[in-house]
């Protein structure tokens, strides 16, 4: 049996026969006729071939079912996986050694766009992440280890705009709003960027150790003044809020081992969610104040293996997706 999808009240699960890693829920309505979800997850395997599976996820039965036509191959394990913003497109995006577009049909999946700009050959720096603009869906930011972040015009295929953007590799990439975005890197600082002003960027926070990577970034769609980041081989979650730099408002400490995933809740500006390598994904509820002690969170779920990603998406606001080991577990919340 290739597959295998289990299921409470609160949990549903999808066995993959691959160890997964990037992971993308589709956008609201983005299949008018079928109210289920569509979930994108890429395998991590330590060689050229890899895959991307396509599953569905329905949430008046808890059921997840596979699609195996959808299902294709993809160069190097995808680092993200993100469906297009908008809800009548079918656009699915990669990123790994370029950034790829795919179209998806009801039954079929076929490559539309591979986009590289190196114009000195066929290979490009490897994509560590990217964004995709929710206000213009057009557009398509990418964060790569050559210290650049990327802006496309995925209409056109070509290069809107090249930011080198800090002294050592960028690890991720979100936008705010149509033409601002943010950075984070190994270099330590979470960076912003407006595309009308390509000479300046604000740095809003640095390591408290210098060079400590910084390895995710998160903005808070809901209120745009804060985002949150994470430390490399650090078990906090640093909020930062944009109109006070380089001093956080909050930090959140009550993992017991590394952090690898984060993800603001999609309807509330004031709840997030984390997990790492305890195996524990931890949803947290900011005060106005942050009290002397720290801040607990409000909920807290364990898995059966280190959690290396997750998504909390628009799409389905009442479940978090987490994806550890080779299994992909939605819980509702």
């Amino acid at each position: 049996m290739e597959h295998a999808a289990s299921r409470s009240e609160f949990l549903a699960t999808y066995e993959s026969p691959h160890p997964l890693y990037a992971m993308a829920i589709s956008s609201p309505h983005a299949h008018s006729l079928n109210f289920s979800s569509r979930i994108a997850l890429g395998s991590f395997v330590e060689e050229y071939n890899n895959r991307v599976d396509i599953v569905s996820f329905d949430p008046d039965s808890i059921s997840i079912k596979a699609n195996p036509s959808l299902s294709f191959e993809h160069p190097y394990p995808p680092t993200k996986l993100m469906f297009n913003p908008s809800p009548l497109s079918s656009l699915l995006a990669s990123s790994g050694d370029s950034l790829r577009l795919w179209k998806l049909g009801d039954s079929s999946i076929e490559p539309l766009s591979l986009l590289n700009n190196s114009k000195t050959s066929e290979f490009c720096a490897p994509l560590t992440s990217f964004d995709w603009n929710e206000v213009e869906p057009k557009r398509i930011g990418t964060s790569s280890i050559d210290t650049t972040c990327t802006i496309w015009d995925i209409e056109k295929s070509v290069v809107e705009t090249q930011f080198i953007a800090h002294d050592k590799e960028v690890y991720d990439i979100a936008w705010g709003e149509a033409r601002v975005f943010a950075s984070v890197s190994a270099d330590g600082s979470v960076r912003i960027f407006d595309m009308r002003d390509k000479e300046h960027s604000t740095i809003i926070y640095e390591s408290p150790q210098p060079d400590t990577p910084l390895l995710r970034l998160a903005w808070n769609k809901q209120d745009l003044r804060y985002m949150a980041t994470i430390l490399m081989d650090s078990n906090k979650i640093v909020i930062l809020d944009i109109r006070s730099p380089s001093v956080p408002v909050a930090e959140l400490e009550r993992h017991h081992s590394s952090v690898n995933a984060i993800a603001w809740a999609p309807r509330s500006c004031r709840h997030i969610c984390s997990a790492g390598d305890d195996k524990q994904a931890l949803i947290w509820e900011l005060p106005m104040v942050a009290g002397p002690n720290g801040i607990d969170p409000m909920s807290m779920y364990s898995a059966a293996f280190e959690i290396n990603q997750l998504q909390w998406s628009a799409a389905q606001p009442d479940w978090i997706a987490l994806a550890f080991s080779n299994k992909m577990q939605l819980l509702k919340v």
